[in-house]
């Protein structure tokens, strides 16, 4: 009985096209799926048969839901922490090699595309959303931190959007996703395959994705984007929160409430995270999130938060501490430090 692939890499006519395969699992990405999928980037991108990259997910729900958190729970649950590492330290290291790709990286997202999914689209040149994109960050909800290059990219979206992102999870649809820049063009679902059919018949890759983009009609995005910007402009998770709360509206109100259901070390951690990205170069983004996911995975609140939100799902997590007046600042700030002889580097 044959078992299917995780992860397919194949050249077709001019394209290295990849396609995330775990259906079953919303495409979860796995250590073994970085693992094929960052040689063959690597080799492409010396072919010069290859002059394109096109990544897709199988399936009609997600390109990728994140990485798979219940492996990583399990194996940090029994002591491993080495393996769990592993996995980010290669995965962090295929984040940084799409942000710095050296031909038109084309992520095709007609579907979920969260956590270690946003890791592999984000950071590439060319992002196509199809009608049923849906982007979030959703890690503060389970003990974790907005990773794969959030650091990175969140400070860098207009108006405290990123902020907003990192602290609330919340969802953003296509028409968003465009106005924030996280996609940079919208192809109706219907007209995927047509696109996907024209790369790799070695059409040049902009002309085909302005020729198979869906009309811009002007429509204003759904977020609420002033009060975003307002309250988002907080200085400290306590100050958003407390403007959140003075605004009262429903958007202002269903924010604050979300918030207050995250993980306080989390919030705490990707608060820092995002006044100290929008200063450092991909790299350094990088390297502190191994800094910071190195000390996350020692922690209590990442076991506890997968345990209630994907093992037990009861959504009643017991976070330590309880609070964010009981965050000791000073364990937030532990986990951007150094790891000394373990420190880790992005190598360029």
């Amino acid at each position: 009985m044959s078992v299917e692939p995780e992860i397919i890499c194949e050249k077709r006519g001019a394209a290295g096209v990849v396609t995330l395969n775990r259906p079953h699992a919303l495409n979860a990405l796995t250590h073994g799926m970085v693992r094929v999928l960052a040689p063959a980037l690597a080799a492409w991108s010396s072919d010069p048969s290859v002059t394109r990259i096109i990544v897709e997910g199988a399936g009609d729900r997600a390109f990728c839901a994140g990485g798979d958190i219940r492996a990583l729970y399990e194996a940090g649950s029994r002591g491993d922490h080495a393996g769990p590492l592993a996995f980010w330290r290669d995965e962090y290291s295929l984040n940084a090699f799409i942000a710095r790709y050296p031909k038109p990286y084309v992520a095709l997202i007609d579907g979920i595309v969260m956590g270690g999914g946003v890791g592999l689209s984000l950071h590439g040149s060319h992002r196509v959303a199809g009608d049923r994109y849906l982007f979030a960050m959703p890690e503060v909800g389970i003990g974790f931190f907005p990773d794969v290059g959030a650091t990175y990219a969140l400070p860098r979206l207009p108006g405290r959007t990123g902020i907003w992102l990192a602290l609330t999870g919340d969802r953003v649809k296509a028409a968003d996703a465009l106005a924030l820049g996280l996609a940079n063009h919208r192809v109706p679902s219907a007209r995927m395959a047509d696109l996907r059919s024209a790369l790799i018949d070695g059409e040049d890759v902009d002309a085909a994705l302005v020729a198979h983009d869906a009309p811009r009609d002007g429509a204003l995005p759904s977020i609420e984007r002033a009060t975003i910007q307002d309250c988002f402009s907080g200085h400290s998770v306590n100050d958003i929160l407390a403007r959140l709360d003075a605004f009262r509206t429903p958007f202002a109100a269903k924010a604050a409430a979300t918030i207050r259901t995250k993980s306080p070390t989390s919030l705490k951690v990707a608060f820092e995270q995002m006044r100290r990205g929008g200063s450092l170069s991909f790299a350094e983004a990088m390297e502190t999130e191994y800094r910071i996911v190195s000390r996350i995975v020692r922690g209590h609140d990442f076991y506890e938060g997968v345990r209630a939100v994907i093992v037990d799902k009861d959504n009643a997590p017991r976070w330590s501490p309880p609070d964010l007046d009981a965050v000791d600042d000073d364990v937030v700030a532990e986990h951007f430090n150094s790891l000394g002889a373990d420190e880790w580097r992005v190598e360029t």
